[in-house]
């Protein structure tokens, strides 16, 4: 990532956490630029990303390419999302082994990947359970 891009990481916490979430979401700072670090920090497709966002992958291409305002359900979970890789690159040590993780199916979540869970509020929240019982000894 840029120096830009970790800039742009300084205020999102390196948890899912609701108050802080809130505020950044009532302080406007959140705009498009924080997809496209979403898109880095996370490797993933453009597909997988709408999917998680509940938005068609023309929509997201849109919104990447410039700077529209986002609105506050993208806002928000932008922002969860980006608190989860922050998190997860903290568990894992790794973009590689976070993103093996989150692909990966999972007995303790019956056999559905945890990045199966990312398309909601709650879901993230669920998953970001999960690392912290990691970084605890669970074998999440």
């Amino acid at each position: 990532m840029s120096e830009q891009d970790n800039i742009l990481m300084e205020p999102i916490p390196a948890y899912v956490q609701m108050p802080e979430t809130l505020t950044l979401v009532s302080s406007g700072m959140i705009d498009s630029r924080y997809l496209d670090v979403l898109k880095k920090i996370s490797s993933v497709k453009d597909e997988i990303i709408s999917s998680w966002l509940n938005i068609n992958v023309k929509t997201f291409r849109s919104y990447k390419k410039s700077s529209l305002e986002l609105s506050p359900d993208i806002q928000e979970h932008t922002i969860m999302l980006l608190s989860l890789m922050k998190h997860g690159l903290d568990v894992f040590g790794s973009k590689e082994f976070f993103s093996q993780w989150l692909e990966s199916e999972n007995a303790s979540l019956d056999g559905s990947s945890p990045s199966d869970y990312l398309n909601t509020v709650s879901g993230i929240k669920f998953i970001d359970d999960r690392l912290s019982g990691m970084e605890y000894g669970d074998n999440a």
